[in-house]
């Protein structure tokens, strides 16, 4: 077992480090800020003047004061659909919390962003949190006040798979699985958006404000020639009294959540995974250190364990074969009092026995093989597995692939992508190409995946990408027989790498909900436990099995 190593003396580098992701820290916190002010105060004020609370308000008033939340996709939408206005935080705010004790995700359209209306991304916002309802059993509940789909965007949400149909679908699937879905109509309820109320467990509206119709007035009028005002059509008093479609009529915003709260005061006990978890401890080393022991500069090394050792409890870490395949740190250990199973990437340059140097942040073939032996054991023993990425890729070169590099990284690959014990991915600093999936990015299941405002993540760097690309339009340029001078080499390089460190960029990746959350690297340790705590919701119920594999 790895003893706590001496905290790291306070020098010009250290201090640097520090400074820099300090500032990266304030620009989150203040774009944070931004977004939760959802359409803006404006319409704050007017929301808040029909007598309605904002949807970040229910879900406070909803929750148990002092308890640990988690929001899920923030910057959903951030920079999207500039010529519509925007989407800020996708027009719903999504949040992991405790309501009476019970862990459960909280779903609340922001009525002040377009009257709640569904963009593409906040069908896809949606669909990740009955995902991960799904996928840890947790109890949702659905804090509706939207006007419906975007219709100038209908087709880009409408008829596919992964678009608004699929959350109705959802709700039937998620019915039949047990899992608890509640809904509170607080606002417009319209069209095919119906659904989603109705099709849960239980259905509240408040009086005055909440209505669900399949139809409003006007399109009644255009279809059937029928005149008839909202309220009547689809109202309160409607569908408590007369159509029976809502199970409780509340005269507030506040009474309807404290209902819910009554509900879930008498939930029943589920069966747990049954993950292992002691006393929390906080690490032995200072954990704000991390902030400068990450280098400003990605490109310098640096050595992963000095950030781990100050995410673990007590700071004590179990590795596995740590003396092969370097490149890769795995190991035990435990966050927050879980046991969990850490793969991460050794920045530092490393020597294997053989002689050769091996660079940090490169998966090579033994790395690859210890970290799938790895994988397999944990999930042999039940433990969850977290992944730290700062990872450039696979190495290349003919004495790599001579080696099988290409079958080694598909053993890792094959491994990770079949655990039945769930998996937590942090991205530090690179997710590049198929490092980002051997390292359990989001196309491999991850229950959460997060990044530090230090994360970039691509194909590959700006850098590498735009000298490829510049290549490519160099040449076609002078099969054309032009000749391109220095300057316009320059020009157009800066170019090409302007727009792709743009979308290296976290919040590119968070907009799009490739990452569910950006987080201060000092709430790592919370963001895991919370997440081991909502999965050991789920037990597993499937074999581990990797099929074929390659030796």
């Amino acid at each position: 077992m790895n003893q706590p190593a001496a905290p790291t003396r306070q020098d010009l580098e250290f201090n640097k480090n520090e400074d820099s992701i300090k500032q990266l820290n304030f620009q989150l916190q203040k774009r944070l800020e931004k977004v939760r002010l959802g359409g803006g105060e404006k319409r704050i004020a007017a929301h808040k003047a029909k007598g309605k609370l904002t949807a970040r308000e229910r879900i406070d008033y909803l929750i148990d004061k002092g308890s640990e939340t988690v929001e899920i996709g923030a910057f959903a939408g951030e920079g999207m659909y500039r010529e519509e206005g925007g989407c800020p935080s996708g027009g719903v705010v999504v949040v992991i919390g405790y309501v009476q004790g019970r862990q459960c995700v909280i779903v609340a359209n922001d009525a002040t962003v377009k009257a709640g209306a569904w963009f593409p991304i906040t069908a896809k916002k949606n669909l990740r949190a009955q995902e991960i309802s799904i996928e840890n059993r947790l109890p949702i509940i659905y804090l509706v006040d939207s006007a419906g789909v975007y219709l100038p965007m209908q087709d880009e949400i409408f008829p596919d798979k992964e678009h608004f149909g699929r959350i109705f679908r959802n709700n039937a699937v998620m019915s039949s699985m047990g899992i608890v879905q509640l809904a509170a109509i607080m606002g417009p309820c319209v069209a095919g958006g119906a659904y989603l109320p109705i099709m849960s467990d239980e259905a509240m509206i408040v009086d005055g404000t909440g209505s669900v119709f399949l139809a409003g007035s006007y399109l009644v009028k255009s279809a059937i020639g029928e005149s008839i005002d909202n309220e009547t059509l689809g109202g309160a008093t409607t569908h408590s009294e007369i159509s029976g479609v809502t199970d409780y009529k509340f005269k507030n915003d506040e009474e309807c959540l404290d209902h819910i709260r009554n509900i879930f005061d008498k939930l029943g006990a589920q069966p747990t995974a049954g993950f292992s978890r002691k006393a929390p401890q906080a690490p032995a080393l200072d954990e704000k250190e991390i902030l400068g022991l990450l280098p400003a500069d990605r490109v310098k090394p640096y050595d992963m364990m000095d950030i781990i050792l100050r995410l673990v409890d007590n700071s004590e870490f179990e590795p596995y074969k740590d003396l092969y395949g370097q490149s890769l740190i795995c190991g035990l250990a435990r966050i927050d009092g879980w046991a969990v199973g850490i793969v991460a990437n050794q920045r530092k340059i490393v020597k294997t026995k053989k002689g050769a140097m091996q660079m940090g942040g490169v998966i090579y073939s033994d790395s690859a093989d210890k970290a799938a032996r790895f994988i397999m054991n944990c999930n042999q023993k039940r433990i969850p597995l977290v992944f730290l990425h700062d990872v450039s890729g696979f190495m290349v070169g003919s004495q790599s692939e001579h080696g099988g590099i290409i079958k080694d990284g598909a053993k890792m690959v094959n491994a990770m992508s079949n655990s039945v014990v769930p998996k937590f991915s942090v991205i530090i600093g690179n997710s590049y190409g198929a490092g980002n999936y051997a390292m359990c990015g989001k196309a491999y299941d991850p229950r959460l995946i997060v990044a530090w405002p230090t994360a970039q993540l691509a194909v590959m760097s700006g850098a590498a990408a735009a000298n490829t690309l510049l290549q490519i339009q160099v040449a076609a340029a002078e099969a054309k027989g032009d000749k391109l001078t220095e300057e316009a080499k320059k020009e157009m390089f800066d170019k090409i790498k302007a727009r792709y460190d743009e979308q290296l960029s976290p919040y590119y990746a968070a907009a799009r909900l490739w990452v569910d959350a950006i987080i201060d690297p000092l709430q790592t340790r919370k963001l895991i436990s919370e997440g081991i705590s909502m999965a050991n919701h789920a037990p597993i119920e499937k074999a581990y099995n990797v099929g074929v594999i390659q030796v």
